[in-house]
């Protein structure tokens, strides 16, 4: 990419809807899958067994890291909610409706 080439937006990553019930339902499909994801992180550590060598530490990490990323999106979906109640959504990350710095 040279100087003069404008940077790519993350125009490419989808954008959270507007609609509260949509958010809402994504929150709960998400939650579910997190339970689910937590229920197959338990299942894993209890089928471990040193003594014979059995380990599943990768798909531990993997299912983990997945539980991680939902709850993420989660945050973010209610996070949308708070600011669409707010009446602030359309507001930039640093600036204030009011003009104020802080």
């Amino acid at each position: 990419m040279t100087k003069n080439e404008p940077e790519e937006s993350k125009s490419d990553e989808p954008r959270l809807s507007e609609d509260i019930p949509t958010l809402e339902a994504e929150i709960i499909e998400m939650t579910a899958e997190q339970e689910r994801v937590i229920q197959s992180i338990q299942d894993l550590l209890k089928a471990e067994d040193f003594e014979k060598k059995i380990y599943h530490h990768t798909e531990i990490h993997a299912l983990q890291q997945e539980k991680l990323r939902l709850g993420v999106d989660i945050q973010f979906r209610t996070n949308k909610i708070n600011r669409i109640n707010l009446g602030i959504d359309g507001i930039q990350p640093g600036e204030d409706p009011n003009g104020f710095a802080f």
